[in-house]
């Protein structure tokens, strides 16, 4: 159980950085817990982080499900309908089969450089909002990848349009919870004992994740981790390495 506690904090933090939390829990979780899908584990646990989402947000989500935010109600219809056509694909079709062992760390470790890309690219032109669901849809999806920082890549996205950092920030983050619920049911429908397994993690990552999502939100903005996670994807391309030659 320990172990799993473990792996809900580091969901519960990695989540609101720019740094696939994913990848970072898929790796942990294969080290801590032997015999799981770590990968599997990796994305339920996203379901804890949400629930903090949804909580934090509480007064936007009820101006976007009555309808007050009509705008900001289309953006999430589309951005998610995206973004689940993607995810799926992805998972279904490669990540599922080919992430473990050494293929979860080599993985990882290119979907960690497209993240830095994310953080050095500069915006070239200013994009309409309502071409903002579409890119930021295709962008959300593939962070199925691990590694691919679902946060990073959106609010690159989003930057790409006419927002304040603020309504950058908040946008990405009111994205991942209907995404994520999706996500969470279409596994949970796959491997019902998903629940029981993981449950004190799901706890500790939205325990967590509540906890420290304004800290984070506020500190994420200032530093920058383009070396930090150059320096990851390095250590993924080297375990893998590791890992094929073994």
């Amino acid at each position: 159980m320990f172990d799993y506690i473990i792996l809900g904090i580091i969901q519960g933090i990695f989540e609101w950085l720019p740094i696939s939390s994913e990848g970072v829990v898929a790796i942990a979780g294969r080290f801590l817990i032997k015999g799981i899908d770590s990968l599997e584990t990796a994305l339920f646990l996203h379901l804890g982080t949400v629930l903090a989402v949804l909580l934090y947000f509480r007064k936007d989500w009820l101006e976007i499900l009555t309808l007050k935010n009509k705008v900001l109600f289309r953006f999430l219809v589309i951005s998610t309908i995206i973004s689940g056509i993607i995810g799926l694909i992805l998972y279904n079709s490669l990540i599922k089969n080919m992430a473990v062992g050494g293929g979860l760390l080599l993985i990882s470790g290119f979907g960690l450089l497209f993240t830095a890309y994310f953080h050095k690219a500069k915006r070239t032109a200013d994009i309409g909002f309502n071409k903002l669901p579409v890119i930021t849809g295709i962008l959300q999806g593939l962070a199925v990848i691990p590694g691919f920082s679902r946060s990073g890549a959106t609010i690159f996205g989003l930057s790409l349009g006419k927002l304040s950092p603020a309504e950058i920030l908040k946008i990405s983050y009111l994205m991942s919870a209907p995404v994520v619920l999706m996500m969470s049911l279409y596994l949970f429908w796959q491997n019902p004992v998903l629940i029981l397994e993981t449950w004190p993690a799901l706890i500790f990552s939205f325990l967590a994740g509540f906890l420290t999502l304004d800290f984070l939100l506020r500190v994420a903005g200032r530093i920058d981790f383009f070396r930090f996670i150059l320096l990851f994807a390095l250590f993924c391309f080297l375990g893998a390495g590791l890992e094929f030659l073994i």
